[in-house]
């Protein structure tokens, strides 16, 4: 047998090379892992007596070399591959134990330059895994100096090492490799390219593919954001203010998810994940003094998502008002002066183009339940992304169709109501929300919330959405009472012709979607 042995945490490297070699396995090795185990009186082969290639560069380059990947990768079920690899005097690898570069120490400490941390990271220890652990039917990969008292058992069971063992190690390489990538993207997210220079800001707390939080909702409950690998190119940077929490991260989420809704200059004002404003206007300035007017109170102390890189007139704008934290696809120069004077506000940037891409969320989502996970596809207003009337959705149901001015109205409407906490009636005019009952436990409550938030007389000649159907007519008799012209609902309920009787009795419009969008 043979083993490569090449690892940054030398903990119990010595005592597995002195029970390999006592197993007649040879022992071959680089830099300090091979002069730890040859200090210690074990019989070392160096790297370079298996390449025939000094390691070079500072020891950038020493395992990337055929004669080390193909006796990794050489199937033991396939002569074709046994020939090839003999016809270059190659030897089969039985054993791989690798971990990587201590790039995550680097990077915890504020004082690593960039050049630094660039040198901590690791090319050819992943290789070495990831070819050992595509061949895992052949080759044990052991990247936790944990396994190694259970590698040394499994050399001993009858038969050699089981496949469910072989499996098991595989997994946990790649585990090692994809949350050593993600700790390197994640610290990567600190790095500004200013003038020619790379300057790092503090580092994140991380853990694996943890990114630790100061605390949860409320400072006793521990929390950390696991980030997913596949959404690292679109994740997002931070530019200034105070560390993000946790409930800043989730109003984030929920503002960007409202922004991303509209083509057009738009801005959103979250509070504890709802919106207490969103409008769309001329310039992002604009569309953001219109949300923020749209619920003035609630605004302050929210977190807003701009769908228009900042320029200096909305960056303006948002420091007139305490606000917690803006995310935006760019900052301008002349913005960021500005956004400046507000140290605490936290300003982010991210990529809204990517993240209008299915699957930048994820396509499922998942929450806990009872100890256990609950996932479900995430929800998408797909049905209101061309304007309305658009062919026979949504359905008319109504004696009066709504105007065209209506249809505007209503289709904004629509795709902010989908991200209310349910149950939810909103009242918006044809680019602004003009009040938001969130939450409420039933939709009669709602709309008595969002008619008190908007004050009395200011939701005549208002369009209305709920996101799910009316299951009574006292919340339509409610709506047409508040001053509301049209509604938009997904319908379904079994006294649809009740409601829909109320709606011509008020002279009100209404068109069903067929489509709920609950949101818990």
């Amino acid at each position: 047998m043979r083993a490569i042995l090449s690892v940054s945490d030398k903990a119990g490297i010595v005592q597995l090379g002195r029970e390999l070699a006592v197993r007649k396995v040879e022992l071959v090795s680089t830099g300090g892992t091979a002069k730890a185990l040859s200090t210690a009186g074990l019989a070392v082969t160096g790297i370079s007596d298996v390449t025939g290639f000094p390691e070079m560069m500072d020891g950038r380059v020493k395992t990337l070399h055929p004669a080390v990947h193909a006796g990794i990768l050489a199937r033991r079920n396939r002569p074709d591959d046994l020939a090839a690899i003999a016809a270059q005097g190659i030897r089969a690898v039985d054993l791989v134990v690798v971990n990587l570069y201590p790039f995550a120490k680097a990077a915890a400490n504020a004082d690593t330059p960039f050049d630094g941390l660039v040198e901590e990271i690791d090319i050819g220890g992943p290789s070495l895994v990831r070819a050992a652990a595509k061949n895992f039917r052949d080759v044990l990969v052991v990247v936790d100096p944990a396994d190694y008292p259970r590698v040394v058992e499994e050399l001993d069971r009858a038969g050699g090492p089981s496949l469910e063992f072989r499996f098991e190690l595989m997994r946990k390489a790649f585990e090692h490799t994809g949350s050593y990538d993600m700790t390197i993207a994640t610290t990567l997210l600190t790095v500004d390219v200013h003038d020619g220079a790379m300057t790092r800001r503090a580092p994140l707390k991380t853990s694996g593919d943890r990114r630790v939080l100061r605390y949860g909702e409320n400072p006793h409950q521990e929390a950390y954001w696991q980030v997913i690998p596949e959404s690292m190119g679109r994740t997002w940077q931070v530019h200034q203010g105070k560390e993000l929490s946790y409930t800043n991260l989730l109003d984030l989420d929920a503002a960007v998810r409202i922004a991303l809704e509209f083509p057009e200059p738009a801005a959103v004002v979250i509070k504890h994940t709802n919106p207490c404003g969103v409008a769309t206007g001329t310039s992002p300035a604009d569309a953001y003094v219109r949300a923020r007017e749209a619920d003035p109170l609630s605004a302050f102390g929210g977190i807003v998502a701009v769908n228009r890189p900042l320029d200096r007139e909305t960056a303006t704008a948002l420091t007139a008002t305490f606000i917690e934290a803006v995310i935006a696809p760019a900052v301008a120069d002349e913005a960021r002066e500005i956004l400046a004077k507000k140290a605490n506000m936290r300003v982010v940037t991210a990529d809204f183009n990517a993240l209008a891409e299915p699957m930048a969320f994820g396509d499922f989502e998942g929450r806990s339940f009872l100890g256990g996970m609950l996932h479900q596809q995430r929800d998408r207003v797909d049905e209101a992304r061309t304007p309305w009337p658009d062919g026979d959705q949504p359905k008319v149901v109504t004696k009066r169709a709504p105007t065209e001015s209506e249809w505007t109205a209503l289709r904004f409407a629509w795709r902010v109501c989908a991200h209310v906490k349910s149950n939810a009636v909103i009242f918006t005019s044809a680019d602004r929300t003009l009040a938001v009952g969130a939450g409420q436990m039933s939709r009669v409550d709602a709309v008595k919330v969002a008619v008190l938030k908007a004050g009395e007389g200011a939701l005549r000649q208002s369009v209305a959405a709920s996101d799910a159907f009316f299951p009574f007519r006292d919340g339509l008799d409610a709506l047409a009472a508040a001053g509301a012209t049209a509604v938009v609902q997904p319908g379904g309920s079994m006294r649809d012709a009740e409601v829909i009787a109320a709606a011509d009795e008020h002279g009100l419009a209404m068109v069903f979607t067929g489509r709920r969008h609950f949101r818990h």
